[in-house]
């Protein structure tokens, strides 16, 4: 059963609702004196540069069947808030995206990283910011979009091409998720 359908049966709607996410991946190495390479959010040029722009992968992926009825129980008991869902979390898994997961395949141990909570591009677009710093030698494969720091729902989880990174670089996310209403 589709969101559309849960809504429908739920609220008695008959219109449609689109939900569509995408994720953002960009990877920093810190220079020599160890700090981490990115562009000023002003737009500046100071000693900060962005680096490996072909390291940015924009990817649109569904969410998980979790999050669909979380949205639905959500509608009808509001037992807790939409606003959780802003923890990031990377790992190495490398099996397609399946909506019945709720974890990551397989987690690098990193804590997960508390993200920004924003508006997107437009009022219908939720958008969180997670940056995680790696602390091996390893291939990060995949993220998680969770509303705990540990355990509990996960919205989204994408697999993209893997990112070599070692200790010391770092990942940042940018996961966006589009409500698109019509009839």
């Amino acid at each position: 059963m589709n969101l559309k359908t849960k809504l429908a049966d739920v609220m008695g709607m008959g219109g449609f609702m689109h939900i569509g996410t995408q994720l953002n991946v960009k990877h920093f190495v810190p220079d020599e004196n160890g700090e981490h390479l990115r562009p000023l959010k002003d737009g500046g040029t100071g000693w900060f540069r962005e680096v490996k722009r072909d390291r940015r992968k924009e990817i649109n992926r569904v969410v998980t069947d979790a999050f669909v009825a979380f949205v639905v129980d959500q509608l009808q008991t509001e037992t807790s808030a939409f606003g959780d869902f802003k923890y990031h979390e990377m790992g190495l898994g490398t099996q397609a995206e399946n909506a019945n997961e709720t974890a990551l395949q397989t987690t690098t141990g990193i804590a997960r990283a508390t993200g920004s909570q924003t508006e997107g591009a437009s009022a219908n677009i939720y958008k969180s910011v997670g940056t995680i710093t790696a602390d091996a030698t390893e291939t990060i494969a995949e993220h998680g979009l969770f509303n705990a720091s540990s355990g509990v729902t996960m919205m989204d989880r994408t697999k993209f091409t893997g990112i070599g990174v070692v200790s010391g670089n770092q990942i940042e996310f940018t996961f966006q998720i589009t409500f698109s209403a019509g009839g």
